[in-house]
């Protein structure tokens, strides 16, 4: 739900009302993106032991239901953009962002109901958030360098979360229902308890981790205000992205709780990168603020779906 929220804050845009409705429509967006994609692995979630509990996997929830919800959160999406646009001009920055708005969710669609069959699909995805995050840029003004070094960090993370994380997840199961990706692909594989990650596989990962750190502090180098220990904090949260990742790629064992624990692990830390970043913009409660919110809409909204705390269903 954050990403547009970024987007604006990455063009001058700190009024209250303004990035609640941009949160709205990014709320909007994430619901709409993971019940589709229950929707569309509910076959292959069932394979799985561990994913018995999802609500659509279980029957607590019917497909028809999930489909409304799909349907209902599009249109909710577009309607908090009237909202968000009303008594406003649109100009040729409002036309780009409905236009990315609209190329977001058609990816997006793309990849929850046909990314298995199609290797690469997970730039699919990639781009489909990084252009809901270029769409709260847009809707404001003219995208900065910050915007296009968070755009760029945006696609990157959600590049490695499907590919990276999710292609050795679900590396012992995906075989068995025919889906392609990049992980398979690349050759890794599980056979028994153990997991063959080769080393083309573990340098594309690394490989994104790193350039994701340089883009980091990218806008330090050209004026951005900084603190110190700000500056340390974001040393610290990448040496423990780093250090989670190396765990993951070497892992040996293929233990899908232990898996899972380090994703989560990993998506607090690099999720936390971009609040820090720009805490000399939105001062220190701002950069705290943005980085509890997603943790309480969590804690708020997980229980009602079934499962367990910081016990991701992935």
């Amino acid at each position: 739900a954050i990403p547009p929220v970024f987007g604006a804050i990455s063009v001058g845009i700190y009024d209250f009302y303004n990035l609640t409705i941009l949160f709205l429509i990014g709320a909007m967006v994430a619901i709409f993106g993971f019940v589709l994609n229950d929707y569309a692995d509910v076959e292959l979630d069932r394979l799985v032991k561990e994913l018995h509990g999802k609500p659509l996997v279980s029957g607590a929830i019917s497909r028809k239901s999930a489909v409304a919800v799909c349907i209902l959160s599009l249109l909710f999406a577009f309607f908090f953009v009237i909202i968000l646009w009303k008594d406003s001009v649109i100009d040729e920055f409002k036309f780009a962002a409905s236009v990315t708005f609209v190329i977001a969710w058609i990816l997006g669609t793309i990849y929850n109901l046909y990314g298995k069959k199609i290797i690469a699909s997970d730039f699919f995805v990639a781009l489909a958030m990084s252009f809901i995050f270029l769409f709260g840029a847009l809707s404001f003004g003219k995208p900065t360098l910050l915007t296009w070094l968070i755009f760029l960090l945006t696609f990157n993370q959600t590049l490695h979360m499907n590919a990276v994380e999710g292609g050795i997840k679900d590396a012992d199961h995906d075989y068995i229902m025919g889906v392609k990706n990049m992980a398979l692909s690349a050759g890794v594989k599980v056979e028994g308890r153990r997991v063959f990650i080769p080393l083309p596989f573990k340098a594309f990962g690394m490989g994104i981790r790193c350039f994701s750190a340089i883009l980091v502090f990218i806008p330090f180098f050209y004026g951005m205000d900084y603190y110190i220990w700000q500056i340390s904090l974001l040393f610290l949260f990448l040496l423990g992205v780093f250090f989670i990742e190396y765990r993951l790629l070497t892992t040996k064992v293929f233990d899908r709780s232990k898996i899972r624990k380090l994703i989560a692990g990993a998506t607090f830390l690099r999720y936390s990168l971009v609040p820090v970043m720009l805490i000399s913009k939105i001062g220190l409660i701002g950069g705290i603020i943005l980085i509890i919110l997603p943790i309480a809409w969590y804690i708020a909204f997980t229980p009602l779906l079934g499962i367990k705390l910081f016990q991701p269903e992935m």
